[in-house]
């Protein structure tokens, strides 16, 4: 039995940006909308919507559906962005961040850690996992003892993991029985495509996004990256430069 099944672009999704849809494990859809950079959507059905550090400038969120749960990943401007997420929210919002981000409202937020675990609604649960560089000359981008965080949100039975900024860390190497991967393919700031392919053979999620790619002056090469995974994994790009 297929895990899920891959429909393309959803006519029912906001036309502006690029969608899919999958099939999760119990039956429901769930559409991915790509905005931009490290900012994307997932539409879980019946109104329910969940935006990942949408920044103002990467979507025209006044025209999208309001936020039931906003994720932020870490403080940088780039993922951290409080106009978007003030269009975003509503009075029953849950905002999950981690604890640097969490300084920046004044509202009651799930302040995540490495190894959290929260489910702030009844169909959705969300584990933090760290993020941060490994790599000498790189660790001030994204230090450890910040304690960034990427999530693994579960729906329907379904594993997505959202990498945020990160490098092959142990804690990411250790991730299994993840359906779906979005990891950051940025140099220098996050993965080079080598150590991309590196993350994916060890994690193996049935498919693999790579996200937060662009707007830096060493480009990634994404063909380098899909035909060093052809045997391993579906590899889908989704414009988000």
């Amino acid at each position: 039995m297929a895990l899920f099944t891959l429909f393309g672009h959803s006519r029912a999704a906001i036309p502006a940006y690029p969608t899919d849809t999958i099939v999760a494990r119990d039956g429901r859809e769930l559409t991915f909308t790509f905005f931009k950079h490290a900012a994307f959507a997932i539409s879980a059905g019946e109104g329910r919507t969940i935006y990942i550090d949408p920044v103002h400038t990467y979507a025209d969120y006044a025209r999208l559906p309001k936020a039931d749960l906003i994720l932020v990943t870490h403080s940088h401007y780039d993922h951290l962005d409080r106009k978007a997420i003030d269009t975003l929210a509503t009075r029953t919002t849950d905002i999950v961040c981690d604890r640097t981000s969490a300084e920046s409202f004044d509202t009651n937020c799930h302040v995540m850690r490495p190894g959290s675990i929260v489910a702030p609604r009844d169909w959705v649960r969300i584990e933090a996992v760290a993020a941060y560089n490994t790599t000498q000359g790189h660790l001030q981008f994204h230090p450890k003892e910040r304690e960034d965080c990427g999530y693994i949100v579960t729906i329907g039975g379904t594993r997505i993991y959202i990498a945020g900024d990160t490098e092959p860390t142990p804690e990411l190497l250790a991730l299994r029985n993840i359906d779906i991967a979005f990891l950051p393919v940025n140099q220098p700031y996050t993965m080079t495509v080598e150590q991309a392919v590196q993350a994916v053979k060890a994690i193996r999620p049935t498919i693999f996004y790579p996200y937060h790619y662009g707007e830096v002056e060493q480009p990634t090469d994404l063909e380098a990256l899909t035909a060093a995974l052809e045997k391993v994994t579906e590899v889908r790009i989704r414009p988000m430069e």
